[in-house]
C-alpha cells in the first residue's frame, strides 16, 4: 500500500505540475491583454489593438492546452484519491463546481468574442470582452486556490457521523484568510510569468532587428508590470502568506527554514544544506534574528523548531521542501533585481540599445515557471503528511483499489501523451511568435 501511495502522489504531482505551466501564463496574459485593450481604447492607436490580437492568439493556445491537461486531474480525484473525494467532496465540490460553471464558461465564451468578434463588437464591446476574459480567468484561479486553501487551513465545515466533512459556511470557505493571501500571491506569480514572457518576446524581436516598435512596446509594458508584480510577490502577499504558515503550520515553517531546534533570535538561512538524520543545517549562511522578526515582529522572539513537534507530523520530504522554498525566494529576488535595473535603463532611454541586457531579459523567460513550480511544491509538500491539514492524513486519502502497477501504467501513458503535447504546443507557439505582431495589424 505504501508503494501504491507513492505512485499516486507522483502521478498527481506530475499531472498538476505539467498542467500549471499553462494557466499561469493565461491568467497573467489576461491582465496584460486587458491593459493593451485599455490603451487602445484610450489612445485610439491601432498598434495596441494589433498587440492585443497577437497576444490573444498565444493566450488561446495556452488556454486550450491548459484545458486538455486540467481535465485528467478531476478524474484522478475519483480514481487515485477516491477516499479523499468521499471524505471531502461535500466541501471542495462546491468551489470546483463554481469554477466550472461560472469562471470557465465566462472565460471561454468571451475568449471566442475576443478572438473573432472585434469588427462586430466595436472598440468598446471588444474592450468589455477583454475585461470579462480577465475576470473569468482570475475568478477561475480564485476558486482553485480557495479549494487548496481549505486543505491547508480548513474552516467553515462540520464533521459527519460517517467520518466525512460537510460545508456549513460558504462565506467562511470562500473568505478563508489563508486563501485570500494565497490567491493574491498566486496571481502576482502569474503576472510575473506573463510579464517576463512578454518582455522576453520583445527582447527577442529587438535582438533580431524586426518589429522594432512592437518589440519596444512589449518590453516597456512587461518590465513595468513585471516589476510591480515582483515587489508585490515579496510584500505584502509573500510576507502575509509566510505569516499564515508560521501561525497555522509552524512545523512547516520550521522545515522550510531548516530550523531543527527551537530558538530565540532565529535566523533566516540564505544558503545551507539540511541534514535531517543528524538534525542540523550544514554550511549555513544566515541573517541572525530575521526569522524571529518576520514571524513574531521581535528580533529576539522565539520560533519553534522541528524539535517542538512529534516527528510523525514533520513534512516527509524536508530537504525537497527546504530547497523548493529557497529556490522560490531566490529567483523572486533575482526578478526584482533584474527588472529594477531594466526599469532604470528604460527611464534613461538606454534599454533598447543594450544588447547584453536584452539577452538577459530574453534568457529570463523560463525562470518564472521554475519559481511558480517551486512555490506550489513548497505549499503542497509543506502540508504533508496531511491531505486536509489536521484532519485527514495523505495515507488515508488514496484509493485502496488502484494498485501501484495500475498507477504506474497510467503515469507512463500520461508522460508519453504529454511529451507529444509539448512538441505540438512549442510548434504552435513558435509559429505565432515567428509570424509576429505585424501579421495581426489591420491594413
Amino acid at each position: 500500500m505504501e508503494t501504491a501511495l507513492a505512485v499516486h502522489r507522483l502521478h498527481f504531482a506530475f499531472t498538476i505540475t505539467y498542467h500549471y505551466l499553462f494557466p499561469q501564463l493565461t491568467m497573467g496574459l489576461a491582465l496584460l491583454i486587458f491593459i493593451m485593450k485599455t490603451a487602445a481604447l484610450r489612445t485610439g492607436k491601432e498598434e495596441w489593438n494589433a498587440a492585443a490580437r497577437f497576444w490573444t492568439r498565444l493566450f488561446a493556445i495556452n488556454f486550450a492546452v491548459g484545458v486538455v491537461t486540467g481535465i485528467p486531474m478531476e478524474f484522478q480525484f475519483g480514481t487515485n484519491w477516491s477516499r479523499f473525494s468521499e471524505y471531502a467532496g461535500g466541501v471542495i465540490g462546491q468551489s470546483l463546481a463554481m469554477e466550472g460553471v461560472f469562471a470557465f464558461f465566462l472565460e471561454s465564451s468571451f475568449l471566442g468574442m475576443l478572438l473573432f468578434g472585434e469588427k462586430k463588437l466595436g472598440p468598446k464591446g471588444h474592450w468589455i470582452a477583454s475585461m470579462l476574459v480577465f475576470i473569468g480567468s482570475w475568478l477561475s484561479g480564485f476558486f482553485i486556490v480557495v479549494t487548496d486553501a481549505w486543505m491547508q487551513h480548513p474552516q467553515g465545515y462540520e464533521m459527519l457521523a460517517d467520518g466525512g466533512v460537510a460545508l456549513t459556511s460558504l462565506r467562511e470557505f470562500l473568505l478563508n484568510p489563508w486563501g485570500l493571501w494565497q490567491y493574491l500571491h498566486t496571481m502576482m506569480g502569474t503576472t510575473v510569468t506573463a510579464s517576463i514572457f512578454v518582455t522576453a518576446t520583445g527582447a527577442f524581436y529587438l535582438l533580431q532587428g524586426r518589429d522594432q516598435e512592437d518589440a519596444k512596446r512589449f518590453v516597456r509594458l512587461g518590465v513595468i508590470v513585471g516589476l510591480i508584480a515582483s515587489f508585490a510577490l515579496l510584500f505584502p502577499t509573500g510576507d502575509m502568506q509566510g505569516r499564515m504558515v508560521a501561525k497555522h503550520q509552524p512545523v512547516t515553517m520550521a522545515a522550510m527554514e531548516g530550523l531543527f531546534e527551537t530558538q530565540e533570535a532565529a535566523p533566516i538561512v540564505l544558503i545551507g544544506q539540511p541534514d535531517v538524520e543528524n538534525r542540523r543545517l550544514d554550511n549555513a549562511i544566515e541573517i541572525p534574528g530575521m526569522l524571529s522578526l518576520l514571524t513574531t515582529n521581535r528580533l529576539r522572539g522565539e520560533v519553534a523548531g522541528l524539535d517542538a513537534f512529534p516527528e510523525e507530523d514533520w513534512p516527509d520530504q524536508i530537504p525537497l521542501l527546504y530547497y523548493a522554498y529557497h529556490v522560490m525566494v531566490g529567483l523572486g529576488t533575482i526578478f526584482i533585481a533584474v527588472l529594477l535595473v531594466a526599469a532604470f535603463l528604460l527611464w534613461k532611454k538606454k534599454l533598447f540599445e543594450l544588447r547584453p541586457m536584452l539577452w538577459l531579459l530574453l534568457l529570463l523567460f523560463p525562470l518564472p515557471y521554475i519559481t511558480n513550480t517551486a512555490g506550489w511544491m513548497t505549499a503542497e509538500i509543506g502540508r504533508q503528511p496531511w491531505l486536509v491539514y489536521g484532519l485527514l492524513r495523505t495515507s488515508a486519502g488514496s484509493s485502496d483499489t488502484v494498485s501501484a502497477g495500475n498507477g504506474m501504467f497510467t503515469l507512463i501513458g500520461f508522460m508519453g501523451m504529454y511529451t507529444l503535447l509539448t512538441f505540438l504546443f512549442i510548434l504552435l507557439m513558435w509559429r505565432e511568435i515567428h509570424r509576429g505582431p505585424s501579421a495581426h495589424a489591420q491594413h
